[in-house]
């Protein structure tokens, strides 16, 4: 028996306003971060562009000069804050529509961006990936800057490193075939030429498939072999577009001179290619909102680093940051798990976490489940979802995790047996699709000649027309038995005709020419509608997405973190990597693992490591996170100097207090001087800073280093602060930890013994 929990209720309830008021978000009443009704009425004003937003995205969307950094804890709303930026400067006339260049890193995100935009009134700005709009630029300069046609370019080029392999007598097995073109890629964007890759590699500490050297023999065979074809591939295109506005000052002041503002997204995952690349665009201007979450950093081997996120404060002075950490997206509990597992992280992007604070209601608590073996754990969780599917949630609203791709067939298999429809995430995009296509040349004509059309004789409304027209091309009241081709194709002619009537409800009066056009609008946005059945994806591919129940399976060492995640940074990775997975979760989380590989198999498996102190059972609690953070808004100065910068970051570059060298470290610059430089610090009153910190955490049921990490504490040692003030301008302190911990610390400096932990006035 399914609860009744389960079941997501849609809609406002009975007597509540669809829209709610400014002054009301704080009750409850806020407009989803998240989520959006399909077809919403464009705001009427720039003002009403800003209607249910709360106080730290409103901050983003009216903070339209200078240089602003969004930290974005997962489902606080980050592309809703952006997407309001955007339109409220475009509807109230501070920003032109095609000044404004909105760049993030998929095809996906990117069409939902200009989706929301086009929703808000502000269609007509540039929301692209980086490669588009590099290729866009590339494609319109190439005449100018090199004369004659622009090479082709290659969409995949693993034939192209077979060939070079070729070339080169070097045997390449599939594996080998696709690291290797990985490897390339990864080069490519930390620009790193064929003569420095092994040491470049070592350096960063990669895993490669063979000896460096032939790493780079290939490389460089492959590079000849594009240049002897006349063909570029992706990473090309930005390298071309960085050396073009590079060495072309009158093409990098037409392009500056077309964009004024520049907005990034999932900053995190920048490459330092496309970091270039923004230099180039942004040439000495500051109009840049960047937008991210280095707790959600698991790009990192495809040459991604959050250093760009974390260090924007010292590259930009004067920018001012906002942290969303309200979470709109998922219960309590689920928050609480995610912040649990960021609470045992370690690492840079671990001291810029962002703990968040769930804005619903209470949910049910995770479920874990333990299998004999991998079937059984699949056929589980196949049965559990069919169960769910019948007690009235949409199969659209669930979905199935996995680390590697490899784990999708045997899911497949399952769901296939247990008659539940599914798609795999990363298949053909949905307006791609041969069924789509023809079903908009079958709609276009029905609305240009339906008068003539004996199907449409006996409908009148939208919806009736939209069924009719389509069931001439497969779709059917009931859905095919089985999986499949077949299923494929009529979920994706069943998510039309659901559009069809979201279109109709939110349109009376609204005709097949008008549905023709938003298809053609949502089309080019690449904004498709939701195609009914369970997703299956690995968690990489889920990034950025959501659902009502996600079920994170083969969560078991080895698997979770992957084998070959050796070094600490791969660890720290693999958890984030977990992180992002339970997130993705509104309501109901399921986590299993199994202990063998195959039925029968020797137990050896145990529940990842990244699951200790979290789920019931596994011991110490010790990685429990606390009560939530605290999200903000730190500005940076004006030109009139008038406005003080708050705690944590500085309005000038951190230097060395001791020899004046700018500091860039983390680490150095809590402590306020490189770590080689002599210190000052009492190491009696750090080490009874130490003892007190470990009582601390004992009591609380949290790591150490969650109260004050090791340089936190050799920064108060060495300053010895008698006062508030002076302790809470320690960068590692901050407001929340000065509150709960600041009497005790100041006592302990002024050499008198702690009271019990609380705070001060």
């Amino acid at each position: 028996m399914i609860p009744a929990a389960f079941v997501r209720l849609r809609g406002p309830a009975c007597g509540q306003p669809a829209h709610p008021s400014r002054a009301t978000w704080q009750h409850g009443h806020v407009t989803p971060a998240t989520h959006s009704t399909l077809f919403p009425q464009v705001p009427d004003s720039a003002d009403a562009v800003l209607d249910g937003l709360d106080p730290e995205q409103r901050e983003v969307a009216t903070a339209l000069h200078g240089p602003v950094c969004v930290l974005a804890g997962a489902g606080t709303g980050k592309t809703r804050a952006i997407t309001h930026r955007i339109a409220y400067g475009v509807r109230a006339g501070i920003l032109q529509p095609s000044s404004v260049l909105a760049v993030t890193f998929t095809n996906r995100a990117a069409g939902e961006m200009r989706g929301r935009l086009r929703q808000l009134g502000a269609a007509g700005v540039q929301a692209r990936t980086f490669h588009s709009a590099a290729l866009r630029q590339l494609q319109y300069f190439w005449p100018k800057a090199i004369g004659g046609s622009m090479p082709r370019l290659v969409d995949r080029k693993v034939q192209l490193v077979a060939d070079a392999a070729a070339a080169c007598r070097i045997r390449l097995d599939r594996g080998e075939l696709r690291d290797t073109t990985a490897e390339i890629e990864w080069s490519k964007v930390t620009q790193t030429v064929p003569a420095d890759y092994a040491a470049a590699a070592a350096r960063a500490g990669r895993e490669v498939p063979r000896a460096p050297a032939e790493i780079a023999q290939l490389y460089a065979a492959y590079e000849d072999l594009k240049r002897d074809r006349g063909v570029i591939d992706f990473e090309d295109v930005l390298l071309l577009t960085v050396a073009v506005l590079q060495d072309r000052r009158d093409i990098a002041e037409q392009v500056r001179a077309q964009y004024q503002h520049f907005v990034v997204d999932e900053y995190q995952d920048v490459s330092p290619l496309q970091q270039r690349l923004l230099e180039l665009w942004l040439g000495d201007r500051d109009n840049l909102c960047v937008v991210g979450d280095a707790s959600q950093t698991i790009y990192s081997f495809t040459g991604a680093t959050p250093d760009h996120l974390l260090d924007f404060r010292t590259h930009h002075p004067g920018a001012t940051v906002v942290k969303l950490v309200r979470d709109y997206r998922s219960t309590p509990q689920v928050v609480h798990l995610a912040n649990g597992l960021l609470a045992q992280a370690r690492g840079r992007a671990a001291d810029h976490r962002l703990e968040l604070v769930s804005q619903r209601a209470p949910g049910p608590e995770p479920l874990y489940t333990e299998y004999s073996d991998e079937p059984a754990e699949a056929e589980g969780a196949a049965r559990r979802i069919r169960d769910l599917i019948g007690a009235g949630v949409p199969a659209g609203e669930i979905a199935v995790l996995f680390r590697t791709n490899s784990q999708s067939e045997t899911y497949e298999q399952a769901l296939a047996d247990a008659g539940v429809p599914y798609q795999l995430r990363g298949a053909e995009r949905f307006f791609d699709r041969p069924e789509v296509r023809k079903a908009g040349i079958a709609l276009r004509g029905a609305a240009r000649f339906g008068g003539n059309d004996s199907l449409l004789d006996d409908v009148v409304d939208l919806p009736s027309q939209v069924r009719a027209v389509l069931s001439g091309e497969g779709w059917t009241p009931r859905p095919p038995a089985g999986s499949g081709a077949v299923r494929e194709r009529w979920e994706s002619l069943a998510a039309l005709v659901n559009l069809a009537q979201d279109f109709a409800a939110a349109k009376p009066g609204a005709t097949l020419s008008d549905l023709v056009a938003e298809l053609d609008e949502r089309a080019t946005a690449q904004h498709a509608p939701t195609v009914q059945g369970v997703t299956l994806a690995s968690l990489h591919s889920a990034k950025g997405l959501e659902w009502d129940v996600v079920f994170l399976v083969g969560v078991a060492e080895g698997m979770m973190p992957i084998t070959y995640a050796r070094t600490d940074e791969q660890i720290e990775e693999e958890r984030r990597l977990l992180y992002v997975g339970v997130t993705r979760a509104r309501e109901h989380l399921h986590v299993s693992w199994s202990l063998s590989r195959s039925p029968g198999g020797r137990a050896s498996r145990r529940p990842s490591r990244f699951l200790d102190g979290l789920r019931p059972g596994s011991g110490s609690t010790a990685g429990r996170a606390g009560q939530g953070g605290t999200g903000g808004i730190e500005r940076g100065f004006t030109g009139g100097g008038q406005t003080a910068v708050p705690r944590r970051t500085q309005r000038t570059p951190a230097r060395c207090r001791v020899c004046g060298r700018t500091l860039t470290d983390a680490g150095e610059m809590k402590l306020m001087r490189c770590e080689d430089c002599p210190s000052d610090m009492d190491e009696g009153l750090y080490e009874r800073l130490r003892e007190w910190r470990g009582v601390q955490a004992s009591s609380s049921g949290q790591p150490a280093f969650c109260v004050f990490t090791d340089k936190t504490l050799m920064a108060i040692a060495e300053a010895a602060p008698d006062e508030p003030g002076d302790l809470a301008r320690i960068p590692g302190v901050g407001t929340r930890k000065l509150n709960r911990y600041g009497a005790d610390v100041l006592a302990i400096c002024a050499g008198r013994e702690p009271g019990g932990g609380t705070g001060v006035d």
